[in-house]
């Protein structure tokens, strides 16, 4: 296993994700499942922030306690599914802030383009950590990470809840130097696209498009 997957197995984690797969889940408590799962994945995400030492008084005395110095964060879903893991990473970190990539994949390339990209005006100063619920053929993560680190972005991390192992070789291939965070490395990707065994479509079950 490349040192820069973190397969996080945390069993609150496995737990969720078993309801998340379910097909009987329906919408609301798909999008509940996603936000908690997020929540607990930027628990480790977040893990190595540097902490710096501050003086505060306490009701009862003077203390020397820590706080998060360094790199401010900022989050990145890639549209429209990654939107779903956005209320989950804000209840760890609200004070960050939160960006927007929007892929389509062209029809005749069939490579990802870049439709929509908003992002806060001084995110080369964070660290940036993108998300998308799936890491299927991994053509979007690689694009979005292109986007990145063309608005000259040098810290950048990977959150995905599932990932095919196609997905995962094309990403760590095309970005080294991007610590990839998963909850499941699945089997394969079918003829389709789609993650085996995976959930299905993950913003059609979010949004209820389907």
């Amino acid at each position: 296993m490349n040192q820069n997957i973190a397969l996080l197995d945390h069993p609150l984690i496995q737990h969720k994700l078993t309801l998340l797969r379910d097909k009987q889940t329906g919408s609301k408590e798909f999008r509940e499942m996603v936000s908690e799962i997020a929540m607990l994945m930027c628990y480790e995400a977040t893990r190595d922030l540097p902490l710096k030492e501050v003086d505060i008084e306490t009701p009862v005395a003077l203390a020397k306690a820590k706080v998060i110095s360094g790199k401010k964060l900022a989050f990145v879903p890639i549209l429209r599914a990654g939107l779903g893991m956005v209320e989950g990473v804000l209840q760890m970190v609200p004070a960050a802030k939160v960006g927007h990539i929007g892929l389509y994949r062209d029809p005749e390339s069939l490579h990802p383009v870049d439709y929509y990209v908003k992002l806060p005006e001084d995110v080369r100063e964070r660290e940036v950590i993108l998300l998308d619920p799936m890491l299927a053929t991994g053509g979007s993560a690689v694009e979005a990470i292109h986007v990145l680190k063309r608005q000259g972005v040098q810290h950048i991390k990977f959150m995905c809840i599932i990932a095919a192992p196609e997905g995962m070789k094309t990403l760590t291939d095309a970005h080294p130097d991007v610590p990839v965070f998963c909850a499941a490395l699945d089997n394969h990707l079918n003829e389709h696209g789609y993650i085996v065994p995976g959930l299905g479509d993950a913003g059609d079950r979010l949004f209820g498009t389907k």
